[in-house]
């Protein structure tokens, strides 16, 4: 990956967290945490995976739907490229699934004392 790519991911990976923390609010998507954003070569669309604390991930994930244009709207006008990036987002449970890994290895080892 180059380094443009590298430097244009950390910045959309910032920006579009920020904007989801100001515009949608916690009580009706959960918590909504950026975890990674993956920017094709050619700068043209943005994966951003999400990660949402809360009971309701669906209606979080639905929120962001909804919002895609309006949110994608914001980075145009807040991070200055040629184009803006086509946002698509993926929930991404992976830190749940290390937080299930790390439970289950703690109560092994309270098991086997």
């Amino acid at each position: 990956m180059s380094v443009r790519v590298e430097r244009v991911r950390e910045l959309l990976k910032r920006e579009i967290g920020e904007i989801i923390r100001r515009e949608l609010p916690i009580e009706k998507a959960g918590l909504i945490n950026v975890n990674d954003v993956s920017v094709s070569n050619d700068l043209q669309n943005a994966t951003v995976f999400i990660g949402i604390l809360g009971k309701d991930k669906k209606k979080g994930m639905e929120l962001l739907a909804q919002n895609r244009k309006y949110i994608q709207g914001l980075v145009g006008k807040n991070v200055v490229l040629r184009y803006t990036p086509q946002l698509r987002f993926v929930l991404d449970d992976s830190i749940e699934r290390g937080n299930r890994v790390l439970q289950i290895m703690e109560d092994l080892e309270k098991h086997s004392s």
